[in-house]
């Protein structure tokens, strides 16, 4: 990564111009040696580290709580985990949310499996993990996102995605600087 905290900021204060809430994101902002990012804010830490992830709770939500992932095998989870760019929400030690982010870091992102627990949810965690993925300084220069949901459309809109004609469910972020309005 080599980002400074100051530079995890600019990219926040990019969204912030663009009229996203990004004003809980003036928290703390810490690179730990190993550099992986660490994001505290009201008593909640998000990380980058895959040593945190609790692949068992990832299981369980996404094979039995999920729409989309209902079914889907520890195996799978093992794989989206060692092969993603993930965002795991802490509070008090424990996982209470997930994001996985299937990248080149050159073109292409997938956002996909975000989560909050059930207890956890109406304190604008899904927003805060989204906003930091977007944000993180290795993906800054990326052509395009894509996502799919089937109940959170107007949720994505707020950070830019739009749908994808013809494709129910699917949605994209294109970058500006690779795709100019004509």
């Amino acid at each position: 990564m080599g980002k400074s905290p100051k530079s995890i900021c600019g990219n926040l204060c990019d969204l912030r111009e663009n009229n996203l809430d990004t004003a809980l994101f003036f928290a703390t902002f810490t690179m730990q040696h190993n550099e992986h990012i660490h994001i505290e804010k009201g008593g909640f830490i998000i990380s980058t580290d895959p040593a945190r992830l609790d692949k068992k709770l990832i299981h369980k939500f996404l094979s039995e709580d999920s729409y989309w992932a209902e079914g889907t095998t520890s195996e799978e989870v093992g794989d989206t985990v060692d092969d993603s760019l993930c965002f795991g929400i802490y509070r008090d030690g424990e996982q209470v949310g997930f994001a996985a982010v299937e990248t080149d870091f050159a073109s292409f992102a997938y956002l996909t499996d975000i989560f909050i627990l059930e207890e956890f949810r109406g304190q604008g965690l899904s927003q805060w993990l989204i906003e930091t993925a977007i944000a993180h300084p290795d993906l800054q220069d990326l052509e395009s996102w894509m996502l799919i949901t089937d109940d959170a459309e107007t949720l994505y809109e707020k950070f830019g995605f739009k749908p994808v004609a013809g494709s129910p469910g699917h949605m994209e972020r294109l970058n500006p600087k690779f795709f100019k309005k004509s």
